[in-house]
């Protein structure tokens, strides 16, 4: 996430188009070539080798122990926050699970990532996304939040069902739980588990089996119906962002 301010939330509804050139009109088209689904009709959009079907900085993205890592150093520093873009298609209606692990990369203990999903590719030269984002970070207070990248801020925190209104305006309608519960829930410095549900105007976010956000977005004028998937490496001191088994489900 960048900057951490406080905000409220756009989503939508709409399809998963398997290649990204596909046309609106043809969104019955099979995944690509070799992929294809477990029996809970779920792809994996990583291979565990390299980054085919992914494009990032290769100064900062790489595929390491089967797992794919983003990771910045005193002497490699991002100067802001870059993005590793799936390129095999746009997500709407879907679910994605996959495992996530942050690792410092010096005593000051910062690392922070996130998932962006229903994105916009701002700046392709310099793989720059903005929109939603399952947020994660090795400190107590974020992960598992709803923030929206480079737009409106926080969405969501921890344990928060929220309304966003036709106005734009943020109602918290009720709890998933207390945030320090839920947080207890995840092991810091080891691989967790991240679940992504996107269903019409309502997004979850769910760790290591525990929800952590609901969100209802009502708000026409700014939410957004599909866009792009992207894992997000955070400027700032060194560290280390990995992700491993991510799979991709219709709805």
């Amino acid at each position: 996430m960048n900057g951490k301010s406080i905000g409220i939330l756009a989503i939508g509804a709409g399809l998963l188009l398997w290649p990204a050139r596909v046309p609106a009109a043809d969104q019955s088209q099979p995944p690509p070539t070799g992929v294809r689904a477990d029996k809970a009709g779920f792809l994996r959009i990583f291979n565990g080798k390299d980054l085919t079907g992914w494009t990032g900085d290769p100064k900062f993205w790489s595929v390491e122990n089967g797992a794919i890592t983003g990771r910045t150093t005193a002497d490699n520093p991002a100067k802001g926050n870059t993005f590793l873009i799936w390129t095999n298609g746009t997500v709407a209606d879907f679910e994605l699970r996959c495992a996530f692990k942050l690792t410092p990369g010096d005593a000051k203990g910062f690392a922070n990532s996130g998932i962006q999903y229903r994105s916009k590719v701002l700046d392709a030269t310099n793989w720059v996304v903005g929109g939603y984002q399952a947020d994660m970070e090795a400190g107590p207070n974020y992960t598992g939040i709803l923030y929206e990248e480079r737009m409106r801020g926080i969405l969501a925190l921890r344990g928060e069902k929220v309304l966003l209104g036709k106005d734009g305006q943020k109602q918290v309608l009720g709890s998933l739980g207390d945030p320090a519960v839920i947080g207890a829930a995840i092991k810091p410095g080891e691989w967790n588990e991240y679940v992504i549900i996107a269903r019409g105007n309502r997004l979850q976010h769910i760790i290591n089996g525990k929800p952590t956000v609901e969100v209802q977005d009502e708000d026409e004028a700014k939410r957004a119906l599909s866009g792009v998937l992207a894992l997000q490496l955070h400027a700032g001191p060194p560290m280390m962002a990995q992700f491993k088994n991510l799979r991709l489900k219709k709805l």
